[in-house]
Formats: C-alpha cells, sequence, structure tokens
C-alpha cells in the first residue's frame, strides 16, 4: 500500500526545508508554513535560486515543530556561527541581515493564507516517490538521494511503491485526477516543469555538467508506457502539482497515511 513516508516544508520560499511529521492544509490547499515567507527585492520580485545563484549558500534550519517555534537558524558565510531569528518578530532585521548578504535591499514578506507557490492556479503540494529520487539519484554519479531531494524541493514523497508511481496521479489535459492520503482528497494536475535549481548543487549553486540534457534523456527512457503522455510537451518534468478543495481546510496529513487513488489514467 502506498504510504505518506515524508512531508518537507519550505518556511522561506528557496531556503532550505524542513521535515515534519504533520501538517495542516490550507483554505487555498497549500500547507500551513509552506512558503509561508519570500524574499523580494525593491521591486518586488522574488530573490530566489533561479535568479540569483548566492542563495544557495545560505544554510537555514528550523525546529521540527516549526509551528510552535517560529524561529528561523541561518548561517551566512563567513560567519562562525549562526544567527537567530524569530520570524514574526524580527523579520525586519532578518531583512537587514540579507540585504547585507546580497549587496541590495531586500524585505521579507509573509503570506499565511497561500504562500508564495510558483504556481498559483495549482498551490497544493508538490508529491513525489521515494523510488522516483532513487532512480533519478542513478542517472547521475556523484550524487546521493537526499542531494537529488533538495534539488527536486518535493513536499510530499510517497513510500511503497516503484518508480515513477506518481506519474499516475495527473490524467490528459482537462482531466484531474483524485486521490486520498488519509482523509484528504487530492487532485493531481500536471507534471511539474522543472527550473534551473535541479541543475545545481543545492550547497554551492555550481552546476552539475550537462544536468537537463542527461535528464531529459533518462526521463523519456523511462517514462511509464501508461502514462498520460500528452502532458509531456518536453520532459524536463517532475513530480506531480496538486489542487485541494476548500472542503478539505483544517485537516491534517501525517507519516504513515496510507494513500489511495480513487479516479486514474492506468
Amino acid at each position: 500500500m502506498p504510504y505518506l513516508a515524508k512531508i518537507l516544508l519550505y518556511p522561506i520560499k528557496s531556503l532550505d526545508g524542513v521535515e515534519v511529521e504533520q501538517t495542516k492544509v490550507l483554505a487555498s490547499g497549500a500547507l500551513e508554513y509552506d512558503r509561508e515567507f519570500a524574499i523580494l527585492d525593491g521591486q518586488g520580485k522574488f530573490v530566489n535560486a533561479k535568479r540569483n545563484d548566492k542563495i544557495h549558500l545560505l544554510r537555514a534550519f528550523y525546529a521540527s515543530s516549526f509551528g510552535a517555534n517560529r524561529t528561523i537558524s541561518l548561517q551566512i558565510p563567513g560567519q562562525k556561527s549562526p544567527q537567530v531569528f524569530h520570524l514574526d518578530e524580527e523579520r525586519q532585521t532578518l531583512a537587514a541581515i540579507l540585504s547585507d548578504f546580497f549587496g541590495f535591499a531586500v524585505m521579507v514578506e509573509q503570506n499565511s493564507l497561500m504562500g508564495f507557490p510558483d504556481d498559483r492556479n495549482s498551490p497544493g503540494p508538490t508529491v513525489i516517490s521515494t523510488a522516483t529520487l532513487i532512480e533519478v539519484a542513478s542517472w547521475f554519479p556523484g550524487l546521493s538521494i537526499d542531494e537529488i531531494r533538495r534539488r527536486m524541493r518535493a513536499n510530499i514523497e510517497i513510500g511503497g511503491v516503484e518508480p515513477f508511481w506518481e506519474d499516475r496521479l495527473f490524467s490528459e489535459e482537462g482531466d484531474l485526477t483524485s486521490f486520498e492520503v488519509g482523509n484528504v482528497r487530492f487532485f493531481g494536475v500536471n507534471p511539474c516543469q522543472r527550473c534551473i535549481v535541479p541543475t545545481r548543487n543545492p550547497d554551492s549553486g555550481a552546476a552539475y555538467p550537462n544536468f537537463q540534457k542527461t535528464f531529459v534523456q533518462k526521463r523519456q527512457a523511462t517514462l511509464p508506457s501508461w502514462v498520460a503522455s500528452s502532458r509531456f510537451n518536453h520532459f524536463y518534468r517532475l513530480s506531480v502539482n496538486t489542487q485541494l478543495s476548500i472542503s478539505q481546510t483544517g485537516k491534517t496529513l501525517q507519516i504513515g497515511d496510507e494513500i489511495e487513488i480513487l479516479s486514474s489514467n492506468s
């Protein structure tokens, strides 16, 4: 039986994540505390790894009980020890420190209703399987499963299944695949289009040679025969984007929850 193996939240968009045992669903369909904060420049644009690879050099640590302990421990290159900031009370101080690091003024903004997802039409958690991460890691000598996990930055990881099982969670254009994680009803939308971030070392920002080219070749070669292939206008896609209805608000996802597909493309 497929089951929920990991939950990863990213309290500040583009910074490191935190693994938690459970999380709640917001009315928007997003997970509570995921991408709740974002770093923005003076023009209101995201300061993220897509636009500024220097962000890879920052190390962020959170307590696993992040909801009760709203602090970030931030290690900045060149400093002996991490600095701790309370995200509700010391955001301006954190922004000043980050401004010094980047060399231009930034703000740390909050959206507790939806967070700051890349896809505002599908703000639900992204889904991938552990087996997929293991398979993708095998494509790149020297990369571990944990590094691939950090490059892909999915929220929900499924155990007990074969590689690319999550590709069952989307259908042809215009159709949604419904599935349940515990008692939480999801709609799978489409395979997630990847950006430049997975090509880089999550600690240094250094590019892995020919990462995207290799990924595309391997992804096409291993694409399951039953997959909704029309959703792949290109093969630089991995994990599944989701939506949740407002009726799921306040429900809890917990490690070990069983996963069941209610309608499927296979």
